[in-house]
């Protein structure tokens, strides 16, 4: 159901004396109509909250933008925009796009709250009836968000990563598996609908009113480092994520896009930066520790979200730096940020403690690393024996 007060945004400097002998029309063009006027009609989806709700505010502040369409399971708070109330998976999505000329479809649900098999059903199938329902109603391009996670974390990565770099990730980490699912989509999509254009753009760790395994990572009273790991850490705060999908939904640039800070931060760096000292576990244990609170319940990350801290997946932002564009913030800018907005809690092996469990926190990662210790000294013991 759509909003019962759509608002549009009109142009800004209409002309409303056109000099005689000239088309009016003709005129207002030339002496100050708005470049909104036009500009692309942009439909956001997934418009009410978080990097949706900022992209909406931003394009429908643009002279370059002639109108806004946001589209959620709720209205937000974006007066200038013109707002569908609506699933993204509803077909009906598809008429509420007619008219448009982009679509940056945001709505993608990588909570770590969330049921496994109910995000995978959300997030793929979404994806699929949007760039179904935008070839239909004549949409030219598609801007999809995924992460550079899809590269994957792998100790023989090149530092910095190509944008065109084989995608290796795997399906373990939290949500990587939709999003290599959703990268497979929008390379199919302009095979199966000629004439589509579909954009991809792969942002770094994402800070900015985000909650992520890896955001979680700097909330825990010692940094884990997997020895042996050598990582690296870059940064994309969303208001550089969303000037990167401006950019991309005024074509001034396409293809497949990495975004993020400008070089990278190693992890003795981190930990001066952040005045947090490092808690060492070999391997084995830091991995079977994991896989093993996740099965029982106990955390939210699976142990694969782990190679994320251990291995560089630090990406190029070349064809946005070829078309002009430049990040804001600094690594360093981005990681104080971080630090400030996890500034009071505490987690532990991606779980979120109260405050009753803080105080505890430390003992809490030294348990961790000891029942990981202990199965690894049984796994030995029985092995001498069978021997």
């Amino acid at each position: 159901m759509s909003s019962p007060d759509p608002q549009v945004r009109a142009p800004r400097n209409p002309s409303t004396h056109p000099s005689p002998g000239r088309n009016p029309s003709t005129t207002a063009l030339r002496a100050g109509e708005s470049t909104a006027s036009r500009g692309p009609v942009v439909a956001v989806t997934g418009a009410a909250s978080g990097v949706g709700a900022l992209l909406t505010e931003r394009l429908a502040a643009s002279d370059e933008i002639k109108q806004v369409v946001a589209i959620d399971e709720r209205r937000g708070e974006c007066a200038a925009a013109q707002w569908h109330i609506l699933d993204v998976r509803d077909p009906a999505i598809a008429e509420r796009l007619r008219g448009a000329d982009v679509v940056v479809h945001l709505a993608v649900d990588l909570d770590l709250g969330t049921d496994p098999a109910a995000r995978t059903a959300y997030n793929v199938r979404g994806a699929q009836t949007v760039l179904t329902a935008a070839a239909a109603a004549g949409v030219h391009r598609v801007v999809l968000c995924t992460s550079a996670m899809v590269y994957g974390a792998l100790p023989d990565n090149e530092l910095p990563l190509s944008e065109d770099s084989e995608l290796r990730a795997t399906a373990e980490g939290t949500g990587v598996g939709d999003l290599l699912e959703i990268e497979r989509l929008a390379r199919r999509a302009p095979r199966a609908h000629p004439g589509l254009n579909v954009t991809v753009v792969r942002p770094a760790v994402l800070v900015g009113g985000t909650d992520t395994a890896l955001t979680r990572y700097f909330e825990s009273p010692r940094l884990l480092v997997v020895a042996g790991s050598h990582p690296a850490w870059q940064f994309c705060h969303v208001e550089d994520l969303c000037s990167a999908l401006e950019y991309a939904v005024l074509e001034k640039v396409d293809g497949e896009l990495a975004v993020g800070c400008d070089g990278w931060l190693e992890q003795e760096e981190v930990e001066e930066l952040s005045g947090t000292r490092r808690m060492e576990l070999p391997s084995a244990v830091a991995l079977g520790a994991a896989a093993r609170l996740h099965r029982i319940g106990l955390t939210p990350s699976p142990a694969g979200d782990l190679a994320y801290t251990m291995y560089p997946w630090v990406v190029s932002v070349s064809r946005l730096h070829d078309a002009g564009w430049r990040p804001q913030w600094t690594n360093e800018e981005v990681l104080a940020e971080l630090l400030g907005e996890v500034a009071g809690r505490h987690t532990v092996a991606g779980r979120r403690l109260g405050r009753k469990d803080a105080t505890a926190a430390g003992a809490a990662g030294a348990t961790v690393a000891l029942l990981g210790a202990a199965a690894v000294v049984r796994r030995a013991r029985k092995a001498r024996r069978r021997g």
